[in-house]
């Protein structure tokens, strides 16, 4: 894949010329992408990737219209979502029956997401799954610019089944975007940011009792639901969410240990999820 030759984007002039220049490729027909995908897969026949991958640059410009207000320019966004194309169509199985722009699109939206988390400076405190699940969430969920009132910071929270206080916490640092509470390369040997004159947060000895009373409670409350699911499910729930942060698998790594797609992977996941939620439900 790595001799494929792609259009240019460095040039910001030429950015609509290209956008005009990849709408202008025809798309391919069902047959037609059959055929090419074996012949990449049988024969590692690199002209048939090329044209699956010109085919659908259109695509990847669509994705990227939706990253445009982190600020990044939209041509690198382009050309990250590029790779991800790349890379799926490295990866692309005719005989799922599943077509390519299905497929393809998560590994676009990945690379994307991947660029912003190493360029948006600010996002780099969004370490967690849920953190990064609200930053790129909530700006498509906003109705206005403006601050979040408290009905749509509540509706926000319900959709994305999160704390109302992480949806305010995380539009404060979305709309700070150059306040950081850290410490910079630059500041010198101390290294010393505001985060360190902060209150201390810690909790007393009540709330301390009452946090391990209720995190006793979830575990087994969550034993009891991931009982209740089959073992591929159980599986996937458990590699995808309760593996911590640097064990977690990607649905494309679940999709080639399980040998389906990637949104198989999914819709097995939100099966599985609604299950454990009516499990946990009936409990409490």
């Amino acid at each position: 894949m790595t001799s494929m030759t792609l259009p240019a984007l460095s040039p910001v002039s030429s950015l609509e010329a290209y956008i005009q220049a990849v709408n202008a490729i025809p798309l391919l027909s069902v047959e037609r992408e059959q055929e090419l995908g074996r012949r990449l897969r049988e024969k590692e026949d690199l002209s048939a990737a090329r044209d699956m991958v010109l085919s659908h640059l259109r695509l990847v410009v669509s994705v990227a219209r939706n990253y445009l207000g982190y600020g990044l320019p939209q041509a690198d966004l382009i050309q990250e979502g590029n790779v991800g194309l790349m890379k799926a169509v490295r990866r692309f199985d005719p005989g799922r029956g599943v077509r390519l722009a299905s497929f393809a699109i998560h590994w676009i939206k990945a690379e994307i997401h991947e660029y912003i988390l190493r360029n948006w400076r600010l996002v780099k405190v969004a370490t967690t799954k849920a953190q990064r699940k609200l930053f790129f969430n909530l700006r498509s969920l906003r109705q206005t610019t403006a601050t979040l009132s408290p009905d749509e910071v509540r509706r926000i929270a319900k959709t994305l089944d999160v704390k109302e206080s992480d949806v305010v916490e995380m539009e404060s640092r979305m709309q700070g975007r150059d306040i950081s509470v850290d410490p910079s390369p630059e500041d010198g040997e101390e290294r010393v940011g505001p985060i360190a004159f902060l209150a201390d947060a810690a909790e007393g000895p009540a709330e301390t009792a009452e946090r391990r009373q209720t995190e006793g409670l979830e575990s087994e409350g969550l034993a009891q639901a991931l009982a209740c699911l089959d073992p591929r499910s159980r599986r996937i729930i458990e590699a995808r969410w309760l593996a911590g942060d640097e064990g977690a698998r990607t649905l494309h790594e679940l999709a080639d240990e399980f040998g389906v797609s990637a949104e198989r992977i999914r819709q097995v996941e939100a099966k599985a999820m609604q299950r454990m939620k009516g499990s946990l439900a009936a409990l409490r």
